[in-house]
C-alpha cells in the first residue's frame, strides 16, 4: 500500500462531482459515454436489456472483479460502445445523403489492423450488419481473419497492402464464393500478378487503385499523403494501370478509387482538400472508360482525445455529422456537375469506431510526495560548511517579496555544494541535508507562486518540478505504446473520490524500471499539462486510475518490455440493470512471456532444481527449504506479470 512522507491534509468539503467532471474534461472528450456520478465515481453509459441507457460505476466494477479474483491492471471492454459508434457513423451518412439528395449509398469498412482481437472484429460485424458494414485487410493473416467473419454479399472486403500469390488467390476465391472483395493496387507491379492469377482461376477480378494525393494530411500522420507518401500510385502510374487494363481488355474490372490521408486528421479543411482532389481523379477515371462505382476515402476520421474541439493533433475541429455532410456535399456536387453517377461512398474509419470501447484501469502501489511548504526543515549537522549554512539561511529569509532572489541563491548554493562533493570537499551527509533544504525552499516557492496572479518565467518550472510520483501497476509500453512513442494524449483520471478536491499534482510511473515508463503529459483545457491532479492515497486504499479511449491500436502495438505481458481483459454489458462480466481473458503469466522469448518453463524448472539441489549438498539449504524454493519458483512462473496483492 502507498506510503507517505507528509501529513494527511484536511479534505476540502466544498468540492462536487461536477467540479471533478470539469477538471478532467469528462463532458468534452467522453462523447456522452462516460460521466461522473453523484457518488463521485466515473460511470459508463450502457444499454440495458429493455433498451434503456443506464450508468454503471467503474469503481463498482473493479471491486466486483477483485472479489472474483481478477486483479488490476484490467482492460475493460464495452462492446455497446462499438455498436454506438457504428450507428453514429452510418446514421450520419444516411442523414447527410437524404438531406443532400445524393444518389448513392454509404458502405463503411473497419480496418482490422486498428484492433484485430477476435471479439472486437466479431462485434463490429454483428453491430454493422444492418448497415452492410464491411472489413479491410492489409495483410494475409488479416485477410484470413476477415474472410471467416464476412457473411454479407453487399458489405465490402477491401484488400490493401502488399500481396503475394497466396494472398491474391485467397481474395479471388473469396470473390468466387460471393464475397464483395476488391483487390486494391498499392503499386504498379501488382497488376500483372493479379491478372495472371485471375486468368488461371477463371475469375474477373474486382480491382481498385490507391492513389497518392498531392494534398497532404495533418497531425501526426501528415506524411501519409503528399508526394513523400510511401503508399499508393502517383498520377503517372495510375495512367499506366489504366492503359495496361485497356490493353488486356480488363478496364471494366477497375471499380474503386482509394486514397488515404493519414490517421487522426484534426482539421476538416484538410479532409475537404484531399477529397476534392480524389473526386477529380475519380471523375476522370470514369471518363477514361473504367467501370468505377466506389470512392474509398480511407481512414482519418479523428477522435477528440483532449476534448478541445480544435485542430490540435489530439483533437479535431469537426463532428462525425459534419464529416459526413462535407463528404456527401463535395462528391455529390462535383459528380453532378461532371455528369457522372454518384459513387458508393466508403470510409475506413477504425480509430473513430474502436477507440471509445476500451478503458485501462490500474491501481496505485506507492507514492513519493514532493516537498511541501509545511514539511520539517532538516537540522544542520555540527561543523556544517559555509555553503550549507548559506543555503539554510536562504530558506529562513524567504518571503514573497524576495522570492526571485531566494530562488537564484538556492540554485547557486545547491550547485556549489554538489561541486564540493564532486571534489571530495564535503560529505555525503552534508550534501543530503543540503538537497533536503533546497527542495524545502522549492516547496515554499511553489506554495507562494500558486497564489500569485503573474509568475516570472523562470519560476514556472518550479511548479512543474514539484510533483508527486504515483507508482502504478501497469506498463506504458504494453498498454499505452502511443503515449510513449508519439506523445499521444489520452484522458486519464481517478475513478473514485471525485466528490473530493484532488490536492496533489502527480506524474504516473509504471513498474518497468525504465526512465520512459511514465505518463507526464495530460489533457488540459488550454495546453498539455505536465502533471495530473490526484488525491492523497489513504492507507490500505485501492486507489484506481483509468485511461480512456485506448481501444484503437494500443493492444496490438504493445510490447513485452521488462517481460510485462498482456493485462487481464473483461467485457462488460448490462442485463436487467446489473453489469455482467463475459469473455474474461487472463493476462499473461510469467511462463507465457518467457515462452515469447524462447524460454521453456520445464527447462527452467529443471535448471533451478539442479541449482537448489547443489545448495542442499553445500549445506546452504535443507531439503525442506529446497522444496519451498521450488514451490515458490513454480508459483512465480504461473503468476501474473504485474504486481499481485
Amino acid at each position: 500500500m502507498p506510503s507517505h512522507s507528509s501529513p494527511v491534509k484536511r479534505k476540502v468539503r466544498n468540492w462536487t462531482p461536477s467540479d471533478s467532471a470539469e477538471l478532467y474534461g469528462v463532458d468534452n472528450w467522453s462523447n456522452d459515454y462516460f460521466n461522473v456520478t453523484r457518488a463521485g465515481e466515473v460511470a459508463v453509459r450502457l444499454t440495458d436489456t429493455d433498451g434503456s441507457m443506464k450508468s454503471v460505476s467503474l469503481y463498482d466494477m473493479m471491486k466486483g472483479l477483485a472479489e472474483r479474483g481478477t486483479d488490476a491492471p484490467v482492460l475493460l471492454r464495452f462492446c455497446d460502445l462499438l455498436g454506438a459508434r457504428i450507428r453514429e457513423l452510418n446514421e450520419s451518412f444516411i442523414t447527410a445523403i437524404a438531406e443532400a439528395g445524393y444518389r448513392g449509398v454509404y458502405r463503411g469498412v473497419y480496418p482490422i489492423k486498428v484492433n484485430q482481437q477476435r471479439q472486437i472484429v466479431e462485434e463490429i460485424v454483428r453491430h454493422g450488419a444492418p448497415y452492410h458494414y464491411g472489413l479491410e485487410a492489409g495483410s494475409k493473416p488479416e485477410l484470413i481473419a476477415a474472410m471467416a467473419n464476412m457473411r454479407d454479399s453487399e458489405a465490402f472486403l477491401m484488400c490493401n497492402g502488399y500481396k503475394d500469390d497466396e494472398f491474391i488467390d485467397l481474395a479471388l476465391m473469396g470473390q468466387r464464393m460471393g464475397l464483395n472483395i476488391h483487390l486494391i493496387l498499392e503499386m504498379p507491379n501488382e497488376l500483372p500478378a493479379i491478372l495472371e492469377r485471375a486468368e488461371k482461376l477463371g475469375i474477373e477480378p474486382n480491382l481498385g487503385v490507391r492513389v497518392r494525393l498531392a494534398a497532404k494530411g495533418s497531425g501526426h500522420w501528415s506524411e501519409s499523403a503528399g508526394d513523400k507518401s510511401v503508399f499508393g500510385l502517383n498520377t503517372a502510374q495510375v495512367i499506366e494501370v489504366v492503359d495496361a487494363l485497356k490493353e488486356a481488355g480488363k478496364l471494366h474490372c477497375l471499380k474503386v478509387l482509394h486514397y488515404h490521408q493519414g490517421s487522426q486528421i484534426p482539421n476538416i479543411s484538410v479532409v475537404r482538400e484531399g477529397l476534392t482532389e480524389a473526386c477529380r481523379m475519380y471523375i476522370d477515371l470514369v471518363r477514361e472508360g473504367a467501370a468505377m462505382g466506389a470512392l474509398d476515402m480511407g481512414g482519418g476520421l479523428a477522435v477528440d482525445y483532449d476534448g478541445s474541439q480544435t485542430n490540435f493533433h489530439s483533437s479535431c475541429n469537426y463532428t462525425v455529422q459534419e464529416y459526413a455532410r462535407d463528404i456527401v456535399e463535395i462528391v455529390g456536387e462535383m459528380c453532378s456537375k461532371a455528369g457522372v453517377e454518384h459513387p458508393t461512398l466508403v470510409t475506413e474509419s477504425g480509430r473513430a469506431v474502436s477507440a471509445y470501447h476500451a478503458v485501462l484501469v490500474f491501481n496505485v502501489l506507492d507514492v513519493t510526495t514532493a516537498p511541501a511548504a509545511d514539511t520539517k526543515v532538516p537540522v544542520l549537522p555540527e561543523g556544517a560548511g559555509e555553503i550549507l549554512k548559506a543555503l539554510d539561511e536562504t530558506q529562513r529569509m524567504l518571503t514573497r517579496k524576495n522570492i526571485q532572489e531566494c530562488y537564484n541563491d538556492a540554485n547557486y548554493y545547491r550547485d556549489q555544494l554538489r561541486m564540493q562533493f564532486f571534489y571530495g570537499n564535503t560529505s555525503l551527509r552534508e550534501r543530503g541535508v543540503g538537497e533536503a533544504i533546497y527542495w524545502h525552499i522549492m516547496g515554499q516557492i511553489a506554495h507562494r507562486i500558486s497564489e500569485m496572479s503573474e509568475i516570472p518565467e523562470d519560476l514556472k518550472e518550479v511548479s512543474d518540478n514539484m510533483v508527486d510520483f504515483y507508482y502504478s501497476n501497469f506498463s506504458v509500453f504494453q498498454s499505452l505504446p502511443d503515449s510513449w512513442a508519439i506523445n499521444q494524449l489520452f484522458p486519464v483520471m481517478p475513478i473514485q473520490r471525485l466528490n473530493e478536491r484532488p490536492t496533489q499534482k502527480a506524474v504516473l510511473v509504471d513498474i518497468t524500471c525504465d526512465c520512459d515508463g511514465k505518463l507526464d503529459h495530460f489533457i488540459d483545457r488550454e495546453d498539455v499539462a505536465k502533471s495530473l491532479p490526484l488525491h492523497e492515497v489513504e492507507p490500505d486504499e485501492n486507489y484506481y486510475i483509468a485511461v480512456f479511449l485506448v481501444g484503437a491500436y494500443q493492444e496490438t502495438l504493445g510490447d513485452i518490455h521488462n517481460l510485462l505481458g498482456d493485462t487481464n481483459v473483461v467485457s462488460v454489458h448490462l442485463e436487467n440493470g446489473r453489469p455482467v462480466f463475459t469473455d474474461e481473458e487472463e493476462g499473461d503469466c510469467v511462463a507465457d512471456v518467457l515462452s515469447y522469448v524462447k524460454y521453456d518453463a520445464k527447462d527452467l524448472v529443471a535448471k533451478f532444481r539442479k541449482l537448489a539441489e547443489q545448495a542442499v549438498e553445500e549445506g546452504r539449504l535443507t531439503p525442506r527449504q529446497r522444496r519451498a524454493a521450488l514451490e515458490a519458483y513454480r508459483d512465480g512462473l504461473n503468476g501474473y506479470t504485474y504486481y499481485e496483492l
